[in-house]
């Protein structure tokens, strides 16, 4: 019915009398109209008087028919068409309502037909038509009419352009826009240090508000932001005390910049200053408030700024609701997740996803899985929040079945998805179904490998003894991790080529990756493999004095070994006396499978009846304690060491002994 207003309002001249208007009369009607049809009869009367050619009264008609929201954009622009000489107001106001309906292309349209008028653009036409360019060439053309016309030094237009060079990441057409401009008011040094700000170039934007002649509340909250996504927080905290006026969105910015960094009780606490300094509070800095008290599991803080926020009125929020979801779920109160979900009248697929991964990581991977068959929609998170949920449960199979589902349908399975799937078939010794996942959705889609992906594409290659395959993958990486580099130490060793193995720890060092706990476990049974005493010893005291990292057992029974089938037995049982940490029954047990292989008669027996104290019920100390006695023929002690086990009633594995 409103599409055809325009021809109403023709009907309806036939019917209405020939009452005069003019300009007083019809801003009396524009203020009283209410209704479409109200708006039909003030149009039917100055179609029917001719008053409609005047170009002042049909700009206020035509400017009325774009605010009022019973009166369609396809009505005002019939009414455009019928204006016979439409000023450059009536244009602008036209091109306005196009951008306003996100109709940007009706406006190049618009300002091309505007050019072949008897009219020309004038100042505020510019910044219309540029905010419309869905290109940087469509841009720069735009810019030379600019050029052409003369208004190169019209601030306004100017600022569109800073800012639309900006958007399309020419920070260097922007800039000379900028430097060229006569006039700057703040909004055109705001505009280019946002542009700087959203190329992420710390150096510039610094530079850049430090020139500015009155530095606002804006471009100090845009430069904590900068600084915040770049993890200088440091700079970004200067900043904020800095400043001699803050508002909301300061506060807001500070508070999630270092919940985003990692920083969640410095983000508490600067929330408290928050509330003690009167500032208003929105749902956007409970956000991130919750997300910190969710990350500390400060369950206590978390309930009380839920609390703040149903106080507030503004817990109906759905990106709110998600937030408390998530916070509940790290709980691991699904409870409360649930009554929140259950009760949201405003669920989008953030709150699904929440959920489902709630449950699972709570291992009610039931729970998670009803949900997620009842969804009404899923995208790529959902489908990873289930398949990962499963591989978290340890159902690999299940897994990977719904994988194999998921590929039925349209989606593409993400980094995450592949990760999931790639370790449960690690898991299942699954390899021909590994290597096929990795040579269609990796390697023919051109996927980019991230470290997580990547590293488990290794381990999985390693696994199944195809070294090539894994070393392909870790040379085409472009971002290595230091688990990267532990994967293949570790793989390169576990087959064998402890060489190898040892040359990829130097060469990790190279590249500035520092080693963590996991690498020097990999180092070590590489020097144990082939005998490397000393060099093994370098990298074992290297750990506490270059890279500040305290063995553990693991790193002790690597070196106890090593020592044992060296010969060095003495040396191997001072260490494990020297240990800061109880040994384990493997480390003793390296000690006296070393004893027994270089008959110390004396030190395998202390050490074998240490194990047999610490473990009297373990089998396999017990007989190789007794053969190591009966091959010194010491039979009557080897036989005393059997009674003890009938009697202790430890009874022997078949086939088994210590090593």
């Amino acid at each position: 019915m409103a599409s055809n207003s325009v021809s109403m309002a023709i009907r309806s001249t036939l019917t209405t009398s020939k009452a005069t208007i003019n300009l007083s009369i019809l801003e009396a009607y524009l203020q009283q109209c209410r209704s479409l049809r109200q708006f039909n009869q003030i149009l039917s009367q100055m179609i029917f008087t001719g008053f409609i050619k005047d170009t002042y009264a049909a700009s206020r008609l035509h400017k009325f028919s774009t605010d009022l929201s019973f009166v369609s954009l396809y009505n005002s622009r019939q009414i455009f068409d019928l204006l016979v000489n439409p000023n450059a107001f009536t244009w602008n106001n036209m091109m306005r309502a196009y951008l306003d309906n996100n109709s940007a292309q009706d406006v190049i349209i618009l300002y091309k037909l505007m050019q072949f008028s008897h009219l020309s653009p004038d100042s505020y036409t510019f910044p219309l038509v540029i905010q419309a360019c869905d290109s940087l060439f469509s841009g720069k053309q735009v810019h030379g009419h600019v050029m052409r016309m003369g208004f190169q030094a019209d601030v306004y237009v100017n600022n569109t352009l800073i800012n639309m060079y900006a958007c399309f990441n020419d920070i260097d057409c922007a800039r000379q826009v900028f430097d060229e401009s006569p006039v700057r008011d703040s909004v055109s040094w705001n505009s280019i240090l946002a542009g700087y700000i959203q190329m992420g170039a710390a150096r510039e934007a610094k530079l850049v508000f430090e020139l500015m002649p009155e530095r606002n509340i804006i471009a100090s909250n845009s430069m904590i932001m900068l600084f915040g996504r770049h993890g200088l927080m440091t700079e970004a905290r200067r900043f904020f005390n800095e400043m001699r006026e803050k508002d909301m969105v300061s506060w807001s910015v500070l508070i999630s910049s270092l919940e985003q960094n990692g920083m969640y009780l410095e983000a508490l606490h600067m929330f408290r200053e928050m509330i003690i300094s009167g500032s208003c509070i929105d749902e956007i800095v409970i956000v991130s408030v919750l997300s910190a008290c969710a990350n500390l599991v400060a369950m206590e803080q978390g309930r009380s700024i839920h609390g703040l926020a149903l106080k507030m009125g503004i817990d109906s929020y759905v990106n709110l609701q998600n937030a408390c979801i998530y916070m509940y779920a790290a709980f691991g109160h699904m409870g409360a997740a649930k009554e929140i979900f259950s009760s949201s009248y405003q669920l989008d697929l953030i709150s699904w996803n929440s959920m489902i991964s709630g449950y699972a990581k709570c291992g009610l991977i039931d729970s998670a899985r009803a949900l997620f068959d009842s969804m009404p929609e899923k995208d790529v998170v959902s489908w990873s929040a289930m398949i990962s949920g499963y591989v978290q449960a340890r159902q690999f199979s299940v897994a990977l079945t719904l994988f194999q589902e998921m590929q039925q349908g349209d989606m593409r399975p993400d980094e995450a998805i592949l990760v999931s799937v790639i370790s449960a078939c690690t898991h299942l010794e699954a390899f021909d179904e590994g290597k096929s996942i990795h040579d269609y959705h990796i390697r023919k889609s051109c996927l980019r490998i991230n470290p997580i992906l990547g590293t488990s594409l290794i381990d999985m290659h390693m696994k199944c003894g195809c070294m090539k395959n894994a070393l392909e993958v870790f040379h085409g990486m472009e971002e290595k991790g230091v688990s990267t580099w532990n994967a293949v130490i570790l793989g390169l060793g576990t087959h064998g080529l402890a060489d190898r193995s040892l040359e990829m720890f130097i060469e990790m060092k190279r590249h500035g990756v520092a080693p963590n706990e996991i690498t020097f476990l990999g180092v070590l049974s590489a020097c144990r493999h082939m005998g490397l005493v000393d060099e093994a010893r370098h990298h074992f005291q290297s750990m506490a004095n270059e890279h500040n990292i305290q063995p553990n057992v693991k790193h002790y029974g690597c070196m106890v070994d090593l020592l044992g089938r060296a010969g060095m037995l003495k040396e191997a049982e001072e260490l494990i006396l020297s240990m800061p940490v109880a040994p384990d029954e493997a480390t003793w047990g390296a000690l006296l499978a070393a004893c027994e292989n270089y008959g110390d008669r004396e030190r395998g027996e202390r050490v074998g009846r240490k194990l047999i104290e610490l473990h009297p019920h373990h089998d396999g100390f017990h007989v190789e304690m007794s053969n190591m006695l009966a091959s010194n023929g010491q039979w009557d002690d080897a036989l005393r060491i059997r009674r003890k086990m009938t009697e202790g009633g430890v009874v022997k594995t078949p086939g088994s002994s210590f090593g």
